[in-house]
């Protein structure tokens, strides 16, 4: 499985940002895929997750703000990202994990992309 993600850059606070994350290599079509962004200095944590039958679920610090989708026919993962605020500057990466499941926990995915930078300036 190869996750390769797009889409960041710098933009003032208050700006929008779509984040996108093309899939490749997956076997069966039942996948949990997710979100998660880690700053300097910081931990890795889950931005927002959808499960292989479209249920979501986003972290308390990005609801209203964040939007996970994805197209399984395109094998393709996003992140619309709206009213970006500077602590939402950071590394995002794309997560993948066969199964079922909701999990905000970076340990349970096992492929990972390579990270886009987003950067958000007051």
């Amino acid at each position: 499985v190869q996750l390769v993600e797009s889409g960041g850059g710098s933009v003032q606070a208050g700006g929008s940002l779509r984040l996108s994350c093309e899939a490749s290599g997956f076997t069966h079509s039942i996948w949990c895929m997710a979100w998660f962004r880690q700053a300097p200095g910081k931990e890795r944590e889950g931005v927002a997750v959808i499960s292989s039958d479209g249920g979501t679920s986003y972290a308390d610090s990005v609801k209203g703000r964040f939007t996970i989708s994805k197209d399984n026919a395109k094998n393709t993962l996003a992140l619309q990202m709206y009213n970006l605020k500077p602590e939402d500057t950071a590394m995002y990466y794309c997560a993948a994990v066969d199964g079922y499941g909701l999990s905000l926990s970076w340990t349970d995915f096992g492929y990972w992309g390579q990270g886009t930078q987003v950067t958000v300036s007051s």
